[in-house]
């Protein structure tokens, strides 16, 4: 297994940077309570601005910007993404990762961030013409220009950012995300409706970009201060690179499509495209973005059991899973009549796209918690490994598929791809790690057989019953009543605890356990 370490002295003593932690650093109880306040704040958090930045885009979509604008906005976000999963060059998970004292390093890793982030932005302001016109959107290079200065702001956040995860403080992050939505629509809004076209999405994304690096400054005193160390910085690029490199690769994986349609099929198609994979990624932004806010710190510490890991990861895969299949399967079923309803007559071409993009969302929602997982297990051969052979997989297939079918043939190249390619892979790479089959099995089975009562009672009633408001929320009730009934079986696995663990009703009951002085001072 392949882990980071920190450089090791003549003496063999580590100088520089500290190596990272042994999972058995933290108690279990203490981690899992840290874990799962931590867990309940950040989904608080995900799911309130998620839903408002749902309303935002419903405004947006039906009075202020038509498919052109989002084709040009799809545009730049993509090479947003893209730049940010590598700008800081790995380093900035150290703060989460590695054992210590964090600030001794931390001034070393604001510095390579910073600095290769604006390198970054640099490259990127001198071939915005070029990269806008490749990409087939050449009025989007001002917008670019303009949206991609988050880079910049994405590199200083990294090291205050990082200790407000590593610190599980997602009560506080809270807060500052919710700053950065207020301040970032307020202005977007304002924009859009004066005729800035996407260019208000640009302003508005870095006016929150500096809301949120100010609130994390804030939040993490004491956090934001330069400095360099070379043996420190040779650890922390030992570290950071390969991590970057496989981020870089699953941010492309996911945003090469956006790439593909724009130059193949222009802008409006692209327009399409992104409102149905933007309605796709909801379940991926509520569930996964909260999750994964705790998942790597956790993991990390569960790395150096492989049992409690295999477990860890097994109940995590379940509560994922089980809340996101109903988030899937509605949509996909009723894709037609839901963005007829929320977003207007004019976008119902994006409705072909979407039961396919959501099929890949949910794909999406474990391949990202099993990237963390082999992130956090040291095993970072095996990440690029999957990253790259399933970005080798999809272009070819998704320009194929572009030309046979538009945008639900990159849809369908999408599923096609990542089901039948990389989801074995990643149960191989985790089966390396000590998480079999078997617990993934265990963690998926009862959603998906709930989904596909969803399905089943979806498509038995939407004719019968029509497509009007009150006939959409009558089989979405149905549908999620049968959803309920199938999973009811996997609550004691969810909540981690076993049929036998239970107390057992009646007159006569077992004495509790004596608790030790110190299970109670913990």
């Amino acid at each position: 297994m392949d882990t980071a370490r920190a450089p090791e002295s003549e003496t063999g003593e580590t100088s520089g940077a500290p190596a990272p932690p042994p999972a058995a650093s933290v108690a279990p109880d203490s981690l899992g309570r840290k874990v799962r306040s931590a867990a309940r704040w950040s989904l608080i958090n995900t799911v309130v601005l998620r839903l408002g930045n749902f309303a935002t885009g419903i405004v947006l979509a039906r009075f202020a910007l038509g498919p052109a604008a989002w084709g040009v906005y799809g545009v730049a976000q993509t090479v947003l993404l893209v730049l940010l999963s590598a700008n800081e060059l790995g380093v900035g998970l150290a703060i989460v990762r590695w054992e210590g004292d964090a600030r001794r390093f931390a001034p070393t890793v604001l510095t390579l961030s910073t600095v290769s982030s604006g390198l970054l932005y640099a490259a990127l302001f001198a071939a915005a013409p070029a990269v806008a016109g490749l990409l087939g959107s050449p009025d989007a290079a001002g917008v670019l220009r303009v949206m991609c200065l988050c880079v910049v702001i994405d590199g200083v956040a990294q090291v205050p950012g990082g200790f407000l995860t590593r610190e599980f403080a997602q009560r506080r992050r809270l807060i500052v995300d919710g700053l950065n939505f207020v301040v970032a629509t307020a202005v977007t809004l304002l924009l859009a409706f004066a005729g800035w076209g996407a260019m208000s999405f640009a302003v508005g994304a870095v006016t929150g970009n500096v809301v949120t690096l100010v609130g994390c400054c804030l939040a993490a005193p004491g956090t934001l201060r330069f400095g360099w160390d070379p043996q420190q910085a040779r650890a922390l690029l030992r570290f950071g690179l390969p991590l970057a490199g496989a981020s870089l690769l699953a941010l492309a994986v996911v945003n090469v499509d956006t790439m593909v349609v724009g130059a193949t099929l222009g802008n409006v198609s692209l327009g399409f495209y992104v409102l149905a994979f933007n309605i796709s990624g909801w379940p991926v932004r509520i569930i996964s973005e909260a999750a994964r806010r705790v998942s790597f710190a956790g993991f990390s510490r569960l790395a150096g059991s492989p049992q409690a890991l295999a477990r860890g990861f097994s109940r995590a895969l379940g509560v994922l899973i089980t809340a996101t299949v109903p988030l899937c399967v509605l949509p996909a079923a009723l894709a037609e009549p839901v963005i007829r309803l929320i977003y207007g007559d004019r976008w119902t071409p994006a409705a072909a796209a979407l039961p396919w993009l959501m099929a890949l969302g949910l794909i999406r929602i474990g391949s990202e918690l099993a990237y963390d997982c082999l992130v956090a297990t040291g095993q970072r051969r095996a990440l690029f490994l999957v990253q790259g052979l399933w970005l080798a997989a999809l272009v070819p297939a998704l320009v194929v598929a572009a030309r046979l079918n538009g945008i639900v043939g990159v849809s369908q190249g999408h599923v096609l791809v990542a089901g039948g390619l990389v989801v074995p892979v990643f149960l191989i790479a985790l089966r390396r790690g000590g998480i079999g089959v078997g617990h993934v099995a265990r963690a998926c089975a009862w959603p998906f057989l709930g989904g596909a009562v969803m399905a089943a009672v979806v498509l038995g009633l939407e004719r019968p019953l029509g497509d009007g408001r009150f006939a959409l929320l009558a089989v979405g009730a149905l549908a999620l009543a049968g959803y309920t009934v199938c999973v009811l079986p996997s609550l004691d696995f969810l909540r981690g605890t076993a049929r036998a663990d239970r107390p057992r009703r009646g007159r006569h009951r077992s004495p509790a356990p004596v608790r030790s002085a110190r299970q109670d001072t913990r």
